[in-house]
Order: C-alpha cells, then sequence, then structure tokens
C-alpha cells in the first residue's frame, strides 16, 4: 500500500497541517494564519507565535484526517519542520511529530524548511526536472541555488543583509501600510505610476550572485521623508502608491536580473522560485517574460504554498520517507539556524532527521 506522510509547519506564524501519499498526491492540507495575532503589533512576536501554535497543531491534524478519512494507522511517517524559524515555534511541532510518531511507532522526520520551499514546484503540474536552479524569496532568505536532486544543493549566492522579503515588509510599514507588508505593498503598487521615482538597485551590476537590500531600505526612508508621508495615511494616496510601485520594480529588478544570470552561469534553463515573494504577481510576470524569450521555463508553487505550509513538509518528508535508513529515534532537538547545505542527499543516513 502506498505510504502516507503525515507534515507538520511551524516554524514561524503559520500552522500547517497535511497528508501526502507517495503515488497519489496530496491527500488533504490545512492551514491557520497568525496574521491577525501580529498585525496590531507590526511583526510576529516569537511568545504569541509559540502559544497559536500549541493551540492550533491537535486540531488542524484531526481535520485533515477526518477530511480524507485516513485513520492514524494508516500513516507510515510524520515530517515536521525541524528548522529555521523561531525556536519556540518549532519546538510545538516537533515535540507533537515525534510524540504522535512514537505514539504509532513509525519514523519522524525533521525536514529543514527551505528544502520544503525548494521543492514545492514539485507538488504542481508541470513540475520541473534536476537540475534547475532555484530562487528562494521569503521574508528571511534570499538565495539562489543549484539542484541537482533531492539534498543535492549548491549555494550560488545570498543576501549579504536584509533578504527581499524584509526590503517589501519595511518599506511597507515606512508606507503606514499593515502586517504583513508584503502583500500590501504589492496591492498600493498596483495603483502606482511606474517611473515617477527613480530607487536604486543594489549590486545589479556587481557581476556576481550575491544580493544586498538594506541601501535600497535606506532610500526608501529618505524619499518618504521628502515626499512628507513619513510613515503615516495622507490624502494624497496616489504618491504612496507611486512609491510603492518604485520600491516593487526596484526590488523585482534586482532578483530578476540576478536569477536570469544564475541561468547563464550554469548553463541551465529551469528556474524554480519558491517563498513567499514568490507569490509576487510582478515577480513572476517579469521572470516567466524574460526567461521565455531566452528558451527557458520558469516553475512556480501554488499560489497557496507559496507561504509557510504543511504540504511542502509532508513532501519532502514522503520523498526522504522512501529512502530513510536505521531505526527510529524519537530524541529530537530544533535548529532555529541552519544552513540548508548542511543537510545531506536522499539516501544518506543523516542530516535530514
Amino acid at each position: 500500500m502506498p505510504l502516507i506522510t503525515l507534515g507538520i509547519e511551524s516554524s514561524c506564524d503559520e500552522t500547517g497541517i497535511a497528508l501526502y501519499q507517495a503515488g497519489r498526491g496530496l491527500l488533504a492540507h490545512a492551514l491557520h494564519t497568525q496574521v491577525a495575532t501580529h498585525s496590531e503589533y507590526g511583526g510576529v512576536v516569537p511568545e504569541l507565535a509559540s502559544r497559536d501554535h500549541v493551540r492550533r497543531v491537535i486540531p488542524l491534524v484531526r481535520q485533515v484526517m477526518h477530511e480524507t478519512g485516513v485513520s492514524l494507522d494508516r500513516i507510515n511517517a510524520v515530517a515536521y519542520t525541524r528548522g529555521p524559524g523561531l525556536g519556540g515555534a518549532l519546538l510545538v511541532g516537533a515535540s507533537v511529530a515525534n510524540a504522535l510518531a512514537y505514539a504509532l511507532d513509525i519514523p519522524a522526520i525533521g525536514i529543514h524548511h527551505l528544502e520544503g520551499h525548494l521543492l514545492s514546484p514539485l507538488l504542481s503540474d508541470p513540475s520541473p526536472e534536476f537540475p534547475f536552479v532555484a530562487l528562494l524569496v521569503s521574508g528571511g532568505h534570499t538565495q539562489l541555488m543549484r539542484v541537482d536532486g533531492i539534498g543535492q544543493y549548491t549555494l550560488l549566492g545570498e543576501t549579504l543583509d536584509d533578504a527581499a522579503g524584509e526590503a517589501f515588509d519595511k518599506s511597507a510599514k515606512l508606507l503606514g501600510l499593515g502586517y504583513p507588508g508584503g502583500p500590501e505593498l504589492a496591492g498600493l503598487a498596483a495603483h502606482g505610476r511606474s517611473g515617477l521615482y527613480k530607487l536604486p538597485r543594489p549590486m545589479l551590476h556587481s557581476d556576481d550572485l550575491e544580493f544586498s537590500f538594506s541601501g535600497l531600505k535606506t532610500a526608501v526612508l529618505t524619499l518618504v521623508r521628502q515626499s512628507g508621508i513619513d510613515g503615516q495615511k495622507t490624502r494624497d494616496e496616489q504618491t504612496r502608491a507611486d512609491i510603492a510601485c518604485a520600491v516593487q520594480e526596484a526590488i523585482v529588478d534586482v532578483l530578476a536580473n540576478k536569477a536570469r544570470t544564475a541561468l547563464a552561469q550554469t548553463g541551465l534553463d529551469q528556474l524554480v522560485v519558491a517563498g513567499g515573494v514568490g507569490a509576487n504577481r510582478l515577480l513572476r510576470a517579469r521572470l516567466t517574460e524574460s526567461i521565455g524569450k531566452r528558451g527557458g521555463k520558469v516553475f512556480y508553487p501554488d499560489l497557496q504554498f507559496c507561504t509557510d505550509n504543511g504540504a511542502m513538509i509532508a513532501f519532502a518528508g514522503a520523498l526522504r520517507l522512501k529512502q530513510q535508513r536505521g531505526g527510529k529515534d524519537y530524541r529530537f532537538n530544533v535548529k532555529p539556524r541552519w544552513d540548508l547545505a548542511e543537510i545531506t542527499e536522499i539516501g544518506s543516513n543523516s542530516g535530514a532527521t
């Protein structure tokens, strides 16, 4: 009988649960977002995030089990996010996963959060084939990776300071927008006029695959002050929209240029875009058009799987379950900081668990 993996994601401010069956695909998934909880603070409060995961994880597990009609005795493994992320939030998912796996006498598999994002486009149809270049863009990460197989990742370049998602969020805050800032800024930018404001494109012509967005944030701060907005909503909504448009275009220009350069340097023609910023419509349109003109193809996860979710963890867990070796071990720790290069390829004895 095809193996079924339960996935648990609790790295930050979203609790995601999913069931994935080998050969059949995703059976069901459920997600609870904490946007309402953190919005009044303008960002994630770690203690509140952890407590909310405690409240949500078991009811969401029950929900997906009920939706699919799958009983606990049919689950073959429990995959969970081991890191990176908020320590307390990770501990919630890890403890529930290992306790459940111990009770059922099945493996518990710790998954790297970024590996989940990186592999999430494989859940879609069509999906990429190895090897490909991956652009991982989220609130905490901006990286370009060469992917030759599951666990075979080579870092090509990454941000030297702020991630692209942070640049979106911090710029949104300067414009007086709510949390989460990235989607708010993109929505406002849709009403802006292109080209009215010129913002820097950090490291656009650096001849490497590194990123930097801290200078852009400083430039946005200066522009906002010069415009008399100072982070407050004003009657001049058009000015705010025009600035938002300039911010979005600056970030997208850098990401798209670096992605094209990565494909050229590696000689590959497939690009995978994953992470929360991968849902940005301008980024998707720019990459699809520019890379398509060069004969390449871009793959994205479904919009519902761009942000943190249990489906990507269940899927990555299912891939690793097929090759897992050794006995069961329910001792665990979490890794709030965890380099993707530290994990091992499928078939190795260590690194993923």
